[in-house]
């Protein structure tokens, strides 16, 4: 069951006639200027008129994506209609993504609708001619920067997350990320981004009952983090309410052959470059607008139902119980691993999803959860590694799909799909099922 496509608004004059397909002609600014080193694009940007990006595009039918909004772009004459525009845009743009990926309108091409890759190289194509957009009124850098930050939000589901009041149906939500490490293989697709797309707006049957899954799909980049775009998202569904979500699964993808329930988050950066090629090391930093627990713990835990996630032995891929940290132990120095999670007074250097961007989408949402004081089901967990088959690995010469592919992503997002409805089902945790409390941590209280 999928809920109905929400019927679009009416606009009035040229400028409000948005995302318009176009005849195919010279290239807009943005793409001719990226072309030519587009100074103001970003790294993440200016991948995209490479090959494999552009061919994406086109075999998804996508590529009209960003022609269309730079069209739009061009009738507007206000900063309100600019506003309008992104945000309408964006927003279409997430839809079709949802649409295509659960056999919803035109197939468009002959790429793999559970793809997750249209959308974001979509995204970027939309990105590059905002920043590259000339419009006929002042735009600030500050309101060029709010239109960015409108079209992320809206071309991501993140302000559409929409769950049902009443009793007799659970609510959940579910994260996904984009594609990253794209310098190693600019082929990756994520399957936890098409766990996302192939979950929005459905109901599912869990052993609970029915519940609706509302879903989103985060980029990157830490800088994004630290502005607080999960709590901006998550918050406004984790407050009190008859729309309260009942769980919140956040999805990325491992580097095994398994899946893993993160059971410990640690509030640590650990450099790796993001898809902007931009490295942070350091305490993660909590916005100061967003509820927390003061003085910031070093540690969360999982509130997801971790032994009976492995203990109902899904398949195809084996699930994982996962307690590894990395720590500098209380008096000590220099960092060790632990396998059984961590000791009292220990600063965090790695959770059990490392020290990115996976690990900090799990502290981040689960300090939420016990800064709001909720008994909800709440966690991260891994997906197994994406990849292609035999024949396609070097990234210059290989394809950018094989059937391999293809049924790894949906094998994994199907497998996806059966962990929310087990972790939607669980009860919240009782005091004594929390780590903390087992080895005499002190919880601090909420802001």
């Amino acid at each position: 069951m999928t809920r109905p496509v929400r019927p679009r608004p009416r606009t009035l004059g040229a400028a409000l006639l948005l995302c318009v397909p176009l005849v195919a002609g010279a290239p807009t600014t943005a793409v001719a200027k990226a072309r030519a080193g587009g100074a103001s694009l970003t790294v993440e940007e200016r991948r995209l008129f490479r090959p494999v990006p552009q061919e994406i595009l086109r075999r998804s039918g996508f590529d009209s994506v960003g022609p269309e909004f730079a069209h739009a772009l061009a009738e507007v004459r206000t900063y309100r209609q600019a506003r309008h525009v992104v945000g309408r845009c964006g927003s279409a743009l997430w839809r079709r993504a949802v649409d295509r990926a659960q056999g919803r309108g035109p197939k468009g091409g002959d790429l793999s609708r559970s793809d997750d890759r249209p959308l974001y190289w979509a995204r970027l194509a939309m990105s590059s001619s905002l920043r590259e957009w000339e419009p006929s009124f002042g735009l600030s850098q500050g309101g060029r920067e709010a239109l960015l930050d409108r079209l992320e939000r809206t071309s991501r589901g993140e302000d559409s997350i929409d769950l049902p009041p009443g009793a007799g149906i659970k609510r959940v939500v579910v994260t996904g990320f984009d594609p990253f490490q794209l310098d190693a293989d600019i082929r990756h697709s994520n399957p936890s981004g098409t766990s996302a797309l192939l979950l929005d707006g459905r109901t599912i049957s869990t052993p609970a009952g029915p519940a609706r899954v509302e879903t989103a799909v985060f980029p990157v980049r830490w800088a994004d983090f630290t502005r607080g775009t999960v709590e901006r998202t998550l918050l406004p569904h984790l407050e009190n309410g008859p729309r309260r979500a009942d769980a919140v699964v956040n999805v990325s993808q491992g580097s095994g052959t398994w899946f893993d329930v993160d059971r410990f988050f640690g509030a640590w950066r650990g450099g790796t470059p993001d898809n902007d090629n931009v490295s942070r090391t350091g305490t993660v930093p909590i916005p100061p607008w967003a509820p927390t627990v003061r003085p910031q713990p070093q540690w969360t835990t999982t509130t997801l139902p971790y032994e009976e996630l492995v203990a109902a032995r899904s398949r195809p891929f084996p699930v994982r119980d996962n307690t590894a940290v990395v720590e500098i132990p209380a008096g000590a120095s220099e960092p060790v691993e632990r396998p059984d999670g961590p000791t009292p007074g220990s600063r965090a250097r790695a959770g059990g999803a490392g020290n990115y961007l996976a690990n900090e989408i799990g502290y981040r949402s689960t300090l939420l959860r016990d800064a709001l004081r909720l008994r909800i089901p709440g966690g991260h967990v891994h997906t197994p590694l994406l990849s292609f088959g035999r024949g396609n690995t070097d990234p210059a010469t290989g394809r950018i799909s094989d059937p391999f592919l293809v049924r790894e992503r949906l094998a994994i997002t199907r497998q996806v799909t059966g962990l929310v409805a087990i972790a939607t089902s669980a009860e919240g945790p009782q005091p004594h099922d929390r780590p903390e409390a087992r080895r005499g941590w002190r919880t601090s209280g909420a802001r």
